[in-house]
């Protein structure tokens, strides 16, 4: 007969160690090795003549119809999920405490029940009655949303496996789930992993679509195994600043649908409400007179997303400048320091930087450079960028801005908003691509980063001469 066995299992990467230590070897993490009992199974032989059964292996030719969607009502959800839950899907949505996630299963799950569709909302951190309090303060109490509160695995599969017609179920959370069989606590590796894959076996026979909501650690990723990632079909990340009212939902895994796709919401006291367009938001408190300051035209998986970058230089007090990043990557900015001290003569380097994305958005592609750059020159000058002009491309380490996917939907978006010209790539124009046409949008390329260096230099010199000139 097989015996127990004591194994140490990583909580923050889910390696296993054969005795405790304090650093764990496969992540560097310390003091997360946890002790833990499992069961030593194997495949004997018996096991493999008895209880296995042929695989069938099929060629690559043949139809395939694309998964049936059941939209949530929210149009926002709907486009980050790629056009709706699939059914017999497995969804892990993430995101920090109080960030929203909670708030916008609910209304999904009230939604489709009011759509004549059977949901379940089981909630494992709240009684039913708190739920019930919630949902009334968004207006939800009408719904007929089947409402639970369990954290046992064995009486939560129970209840699933008598509900016949359940099209969607929302697990909040995962980590509060535990499973019996199991010597660990909840939110360890081995119960997180056994009940999610318990879950999404019922969810894949069943045919209903399975939300896990989960938890973040202090890093801001997904607590828990990293194996919980690869089982489910799709992860969500509900980001956001709570100082701020803009939530973002971002795509960055989906079998169904498009990856790094975004929706917007913004938190009201009647819950999350979707924002149809949120550059005209993002830009809405932006005054264009105000130096430091640069209008970035990007792209948020499908949808051009105008976003404000700002930048403040102040001398440095100390021998060590602080680079201050909000909403975009601290490498990329030092580089971009670099290469402006290197190849365009600015000297920023003894000046502290602080960079901030408008709105709470965080930005990941690289075609922001171009607008960060002009922000910084714009600082550095004392010159305010023209108020009508949008800023797109990235920067290569010699100072050339190069081409970026997508130009004609980031002109468009700016022409929408009122903007009257753009600052792009010179390989777009005089590339193999032609160039965007856009009516009515002034186009300005730029092919070095010395050339815009150039042009808010000579700014600050006719400036000066004006303001030297007798009246």
């Amino acid at each position: 007969m097989a015996k127990d066995r004591t194994r140490f299992v990583c909580q923050a990467c889910g390696a296993v160690a054969p005795k405790w230590q304090g650093r764990c070897d496969a992540c560097g993490e310390w003091n997360t090795l946890v002790e833990e009992v499992s069961e030593a199974r194997g495949l004997g032989p018996a096991a493999k003549a008895a209880g296995g059964r042929r695989l069938e292996f099929v060629g690559l030719e043949g139809k395939s119809a694309p998964p049936a969607r059941m939209l949530t009502g929210i149009a926002e959800l709907d486009r980050v999920l790629g056009g709706g839950f699939v059914p017999g899907s497995a969804v892990l949505v993430g995101g920090d405490p109080g960030i929203g996630k909670s708030t916008i299963m609910l209304q999904a799950a009230a939604r489709i029940a009011a759509g004549g569709r059977r949901a379940l909302y089981v909630s494992g951190e709240e009684a039913v009655e708190q739920v019930r309090l919630r949902a009334a303060r968004l207006g939800l109490a009408k719904a007929p949303l089947g409402l639970a509160a369990a954290t046992s695995l064995r009486d939560i599969a129970a209840g699933l496996e008598s509900e016949s017609e359940a099209a969607v179920v929302i697990m909040d959370s995962i980590q509060t789930v535990w499973l019996d069989a199991l010597d660990s606590a909840p939110g360890t590796v081995s119960q997180v992993r056994a009940c999610a894959a318990e879950l999404i076996r019922l969810a894949k026979t069943r045919g209903f679509a399975l939300v896990l909501v989960g938890h973040v650690t202090k890093e801001g990723t997904l607590a828990g195994p990293r194996v919980l990632e690869h089982m489910v079909d799709a992860t969500l990340h509900f980001e956001g600043d709570r100082g701020h009212q803009f939530r973002i939902l971002r795509a960055v895994k989906n079998r169904f649908g498009a990856t790094d796709e975004i929706g917007v919401f913004e938190m009201t006291e009647h819950g999350l409400v979707e924002v149809a367009n949120p550059s005209a938001l993002f830009l809405a408190e932006r005054r264009g007179n105000v130096s430091g300051s640069a209008v970035f035209a990007g792209i948020e998986g499908t949808r051009p997303v105008l976003v404000e970058v700002q930048c403040l230089l102040s001398p440095s007090a100390g021998g060590q400048p602080r680079r201050q990043v909000v909403g975009w990557d601290s490498g990329r900015l030092s580089m971009l320091l670099a290469v402006l001290e290197a190849r365009c003569a600015m000297g920023l380097g003894m000046n502290d930087v602080y960079l901030n994305v408008a709105g709470g958005l965080r930005i990941q592609e690289p075609a922001a450079d171009l607008a960060v750059a002009a922000a910084l020159m714009s600082a550095a000058t004392d010159r305010p960028t023209d108020p009508g002009m949008v800023y797109f491309g990235e920067v290569g380490l010699s100072g050339e801005v190069r081409q970026v996917a997508q130009a004609e939907a980031r002109l468009r978006e700016a022409k929408k908003l009122g903007f009257e010209a753009a600052t792009l790539p010179r390989r777009i124009a005089r590339g193999s691509a032609p160039l965007p046409a856009v009516p009515g949008l002034k186009l300005k390329e730029a092919g070095h980063l010395a050339d815009l260096v150039a042009e808010f230099a000579a700014g600050t010199v006719r400036r000066k001469k004006d303001a030297a000139a007798p009246s």
